[in-house]
C-alpha cells in the first residue's frame, strides 16, 4: 500500500500542532518551516483535515491552523480517510472475465474471486490497526527531545 506525501505531512502537522497547542494557531508558512516543505503544496495537504474536522482553520492576520479535537480522538486512519479519499487501494477489474478466462462457468463468477478476497481482508486489517492508533498513541511514543526541539524552533521563527 503506498499513500502519497501529504499523509506523511499531514500527520507530522498534527503532531507539532498538538505539541504546540499554546502556541495555536500556527500559519501555514511556520508549519512549513519547520519541515522544510513548500507552503502552498502543504496547505492543500491541510485543507482537507480542516473539511474533516481534524484540523480548524482560523483567518487572518494572526490566523492559522490548531487540532479541530483531542489528539485522543483522532485516528490515523481519520488522517488518511482525509487526505486520500475513502477509496480502496486494490481497484479489482475483473481481468477474470477477459481473454480466455471469459469461457469458464458462470458459476466460477458468481462470487468474488480469492485474490480480491484477500486483497480486502489485508486492507482491512490495515485499516482496523490505524483506526486503533490515536495521534495521543503517536504522542507518547515519541521522544520529548522532538517536541522540546520543535517548540524551540518554532518560537524562535515566530
Amino acid at each position: 500500500m503506498r499513500m502519497t506525501e501529504g499523509v506523511e505531512w499531514g500527520l507530522h502537522c498534527c503532531l507539532v500542532l498538538a505539541w504546540l497547542d499554546d502556541l495555536a494557531p500556527l500559519p501555514v508558512g511556520r508549519l512549513a518551516e519547520v519541515f522544510d516543505l513548500p507552503p502552498e503544496y502543504l496547505k492543500k495537504q491541510l485543507q482537507p483535515l480542516a473539511k474533516a474536522g481534524i484540523l480548524r482553520s482560523e483567518a487572518g492576520a494572526r490566523g492559522g491552523y490548531r487540532l479541530g479535537r483531542a489528539p485522543e480522538a483522532i485516528s490515523l486512519m481519520d488522517v488518511v480517510t482525509a487526505i486520500e479519499g475513502g477509496t480502496d487501494p486494490f481497484q479489482c477489474t475483473e481481468i477474470r472475465r477477459r481473454g480466455a478466462g471469459r469461457t469458464g462457468a458462470p458459476e466460477e463468477f458468481a462470487h468474488p474471486c480469492g485474490i480480491s478476497m484477500a486483497m480486502r481482508k489485508a486492507e482491512l486489517a490495515w485499516q482496523r490497526q490505524l483506526a486503533n492508533q490515536t495521534l495521543a498513541d503517536v504522542i507518547a511514543t515519541t521522544p520529548a527531545t522532538a517536541e522540546r526541539r520543535t517548540r524551540r524552533f518554532v518560537e524562535r521563527i515566530a
